[in-house]
């Protein structure tokens, strides 16, 4: 038997309702928001995500999907949509709006690590990108709908953590005092955070290895941002302050990828257990620079789904409706009456009624039962006496009670009462 790929993992119409309805009320408040959706391909050249995250960064050195195509090219399954957003972006054009260009993304990425809770190779994404603005209100706003989305969809015990990585001069030096910092426990520290001690010091804050996050635990942090940045940082936390969010300012956030500037944060969700991490997010003033577009500054964040699904899930006091699934079932007593039944079931369905019958010739009782194992809220019951006349018999699950109505009129109360 095939079975589906390690760190894939297919997602079943019993479970399905919970994604929906993540996806749904996401969709709602980013509408809300201003945030306009856009879909790019799963599919990118690598040279993108290298030259957009650093080589030096693990998803590009381990984790990326990388193959060579049919006419030679270096293609990858893309590990992260902001870079393929701000390719997109300037390769369309997109700066030619009014405002900043505000703009959402649901779908699959791609990373060839280790399947844990909430993470797999396949793995799902919500984000937004905010390009065109440098005001510290966006970098405000996004924190904000990253909270009412959660607040949205009912999740609790989730915790704000806010830092700032200051500008790009900014950011060298705070790298070097933290490269300082860490260089007297450089014996200690794993292989690959050995390599990022000369590359990037702030990767080594993202190090999963325990002695790595234990040595980083007690390095001090260093305020080395200019007037400006901090008076962003401080703005920032103003509109925070203003509008009532809580937050925690945590100078170990520093998203080590090589993109980010000023404003970066996260958001910790208690059900997680260690993987905490539900959302995270930041500032991003050069990639499109970078990227061969004009100087833009922007700002993101991204949710990751599975982990949405977790903490959803875990919280008793949410009840997520999921499809409705089948509202009514017609049920037969009398194989003569299979085709009026099926005429009847495309009516209702015609008139917006999800509804379903029984194919396989079945005694009553056992479309009965199949109705009840369906959640149908009603049963039609299409009977030879009651046919004569007429009329079926229409069943209230919920109450079990039932009565004799006009066939003519079935659909319109029923259309009435689901």
């Amino acid at each position: 038997m095939i079975k589906a790929l390690r760190g894939t993992k297919d997602i079943l119409p019993e479970e399905i309702g919970l994604w929906q309805y993540i996806e749904n009320n996401s969709r709602d408040i980013l509408n809300i928001y201003g945030y306009k959706e856009i879909r790019t391909p799963i599919i990118e050249e690598a040279s993108l995500f290298v030259r957009s995250m650093g080589d030096t960064s693990d998803i590009v050195k381990k984790e990326m999907y990388v193959f060579s195509d049919r006419g030679g090219r270096n293609i990858a399954l893309r590990p992260e949509a902001t870079a393929s957003i701000v390719r997109a972006y300037i390769e369309n054009s997109l700066s030619q709006g009014s405002g900043p260009a505000k703009l959402f993304y649901i779908g699959p990425m791609f990373r060839a690590e280790r399947p844990q809770q909430g993470r797999q190779r396949q793995f799902y994404q919500i984000g937004v990108e905010a390009i065109g603005s440098d005001s510290p209100f966006i970098d405000t706003e996004v924190i904000i709908l990253a909270v009412r989305l959660l607040e949205s969809l009912g999740i609790k015990k989730f915790h704000v953590k806010i830092n700032s990585l200051g500008c790009h001069k900014d950011k060298l030096a705070i790298i070097d005092k933290y490269r300082d910092s860490i260089k007297p426990y450089l014996g200690k520290l794993c292989d690959d955070c050995k390599f990022r001690f000369n590359k990037n010091a702030l990767r080594i804050f993202d190090c999963k290895e325990e002695s790595c996050r234990a040595i980083v635990e007690n390095i001090k942090a260093q305020d080395l941002m200019c007037s400006d940045c901090n008076e962003h940082f401080d703005k920032v936390k103003q509109g925070l302050d203003t509008i009532g969010i809580d937050y925690k300012i945590d100078h170990k956030i520093v998203r080590g990828l090589d993109y980010y500037t000023k404003t970066v944060f996260e958001i910790t969700q208690d059900d997680l257990g260690a993987k905490d991490a539900i959302c995270a997010g930041g500032r991003y003033n050069n990639l499109i620079k970078e990227l061969g577009g004009k100087d833009t500054p922007a700002i993101g964040f991204a949710f990751g789904m599975e982990r949405l699904v977790l903490a959803l899930s875990s919280n008793l006091s949410t009840r997520a409706p999921g499809h409705q699934g089948t509202r009514v079932f017609i049920a037969i007593a009398g194989e003569a009456l299979y085709k009026e039944a099926f005429k009847l079931l495309n009516s209702m369905r015609g008139a917006g009624i999800a509804s379903e019958m029984d194919y396989e010739s079945k005694s009553l009782k056992a479309q009965m039962r199949k109705a009840e194992k369906s959640g149908a809220r009603f049963v039609v019951i299409l009977g030879e006496d009651e046919f004569k006349r007429g009329n079926v018999m229409l069943r209230d699950m919920s109450s079990s009670s039932q009565k004799e109505i006009e066939l003519k009129r079935v659909t319109e109360e029923l259309k009435d009462n689901t």
